[in-house]
């Protein structure tokens, strides 16, 4: 199934250890980009977590955010600095004592200097990274079924435009089918009117070879044969599903190519119009081809 790279997931969840909420949001780019927002002391995991995403998806730019909150006290990533708070409390006690005053410690107070408390990780027999890992699967699997919603709708417009393209095409074999011997009628008719009849300044046979040319030059047939077989090469892969957004944008390119060619060498108002009527759905289809994965 095609993919959008834009999507959004999230899962939350708690539990006598932790509570956890993740969210998953991506947008469009050409490679696969990764971005974890989480506590500083989890980075060890990050490793992990960053297989796990690179098992749902290859393009685009991913940001994991992490909203933690340890509940049990066996779990938790702070510690306190025993020596320190015995050292600042007997410095006080020293200064009290030498202003003659007895130093009483304000626990509740003393608890809230930062400094005290340091991150030392999640204790190894905690399953606290285990338990987020498994959020984080849960989250992915959101995020990826929202992918493949806007995925299915993108095929589904973008087989609708082929389809419109395959319509318009079979018009231009029509229009385009007598138009090299229509040009070539009406150059020889032009040549006529310029040229009195059996004028000996020209060459009739080699002027009959040089129209003759000139018409094979506005013969777009091989071009929108092309374009035919790159129209069936997309109508496959959108019927496959297949993740190929890169594919597709180059089929679309190719179908530009052929397009523009056959504008310009078919030199004809109606095939202009038609072909420029092609290209803004072209152009609709690769704006929606840039979302695939």
């Amino acid at each position: 199934m095609l993919k959008s790279m834009t999507g959004y997931g999230a899962y939350q969840e708690q539990d006598d250890i932790c509570f956890q909420r993740w969210e998953i949001k991506s947008v469009n780019a050409k490679q696969l980009g990764l971005r974890f927002k989480t506590p500083q002391y989890l980075s060890p995991w990050e490793p992990v977590w960053e297989r796990e995403v690179r098992s749902f998806a290859f393009r685009g730019r991913v940001e994991a955010v992490l909203t933690l909150q340890i509940i049990s006290a066996e779990a938790s990533p702070l510690h306190l600095d025993q020596s320190g708070l015995e050292s600042m409390i007997r410095q006080l006690e020293e200064v009290a004592r030498k202003k003659g005053h007895t130093f009483v410690p304000d626990y509740t107070q003393i608890m809230r200097l930062a400094s005290l408390w340091q991150e030392t990780g999640v204790p190894q027999e905690s399953d606290v990274g285990d338990r987020l890992t498994m959020g984080l699967q849960r989250a992915l699997q959101d995020w990826d079924a929202s992918r493949s919603k806007e995925g299915e709708a993108l095929q589904t417009e973008l087989r609708q435009r082929v389809a419109t393209m395959r319509r318009q095409l079979g018009d231009l074999k029509g229009m385009t089918e007598g138009l090299p011997r229509e040009k070539l009628a009406k150059l020889q008719q032009r040549v006529r009117d310029l040229l009195p009849e059996g004028s000996g300044e020209v060459d009739q046979e080699r002027l009959t070879q040089e129209l003759g040319l000139l018409a094979d030059k506005l013969d777009v047939s091989e071009e929108l044969s092309r374009l035919g077989t790159h129209l069936d090469a997309l109508e496959e892969l959108l019927h496959k599903g297949e993740e190929g957004g890169r594919k597709l944008d180059f089929l679309l390119q190719e179908c530009f190519r052929e397009a523009n060619t056959c504008g310009n060498k078919a030199q004809d108002a109606q095939v202009s119009q038609m072909i420029v009527d092609m290209k803004t759905e072209l152009e609709k289809c690769r704006e929606q081809a840039q979302n695939l994965e």
